[in-house]
């Protein structure tokens, strides 16, 4: 005997058709607007950037389909920088939310600090050691104005040409290892004024050790004249 197939309900096909239409037009998260709230996150995060800063947010691959999204949320990966080529996440913290990463390119064509001839650890940069030249913005700390480097000493040498960056400077020293310190150590209605000889070297506002005329061995911080601000009061006498 010849099996016939029953159709379905009529009920069943119209629920079918509803929600096949329902899903279809569900409204999705548009890319462009994915892009535009990841390119704003990029340009607000380096407003202090030096230079000129240019922006460029990658395509999204056009089969990804996400749901509409009332508040989208971009940030920046775990030890991400925003310069040169990236990425930024963006995510949709709703209950069924979703997250999506994107490549980002941030040009930033700036005044860099160029050193004009060879200069030598430990040299204390002057205006003249330095010039302006025009160029990309590679990495974070590049030096691009004369202030951030004169009276500043290198830490290693550098040739002609090289570009300099805050990680090759130091502050001078205002108390070198060796030097008889003038200590002041103030408390409760008292100031006493001593000496000892330091330790190790310090600029000013950084710490080091002394020893005392006693031999106790204390802590302080480095004046700009050379003298030392106990941090640690001593206990006996110094």
């Amino acid at each position: 005997m010849k099996k016939s197939i029953l159709a379905p309900p009529v009920w069943l096909l119209a629920a079918l058709t509803t929600w096949a239409l329902t899903a279809w037009a569900a409204p999705q998260q548009s890319h462009a607007g994915i892009r535009a709230a990841i390119a704003d996150f990029a340009r607000a995060q380096t407003l202090d950037l030096p230079g000129q800063v240019t922006v460029k947010t990658g395509e999204i691959d056009r089969r990804i389909a996400l749901p509409a999204c009332p508040e989208l949320e971009p940030f920046l990966p775990p030890a991400g920088r925003l310069l040169g080529n990236i990425t930024v996440g963006i995510r949709c913290p709703t209950v069924n939310g979703w997250t999506l990463f994107v490549p980002v390119q941030i040009k930033v064509q700036a005044n860099l600090l160029i050193a004009v001839r060879p200069l030598q650890q430990g040299q204390m940069l002057r205006a003249e050691d330095l010039v302006g030249r025009n160029g990309e913005l590679s990495q974070p700390g590049t030096l691009t104005d004369p202030a951030q480097a004169v009276g500043k000493v290198l830490k290693f040498g550098v040739g002609t040409g090289q570009v300099l960056n805050r990680d090759m400077l130091r502050a001078p020293y205002v108390v070198s290892q060796g030097q008889t310190v003038q200590l002041q150590i103030e408390g409760g209605g008292y100031r006493i004024h001593s000496e000892g000889q330091a330790l190790n070297n310090a600029a000013e506002g950084q710490s080091l050790r002394i020893k005392a005329v006693s031999g106790q061995v204390i802590s302080g911080m480095a004046r700009s004249d050379g003298s030392v601000e106990i941090l640690q009061p001593a206990v006996g006498p110094m």
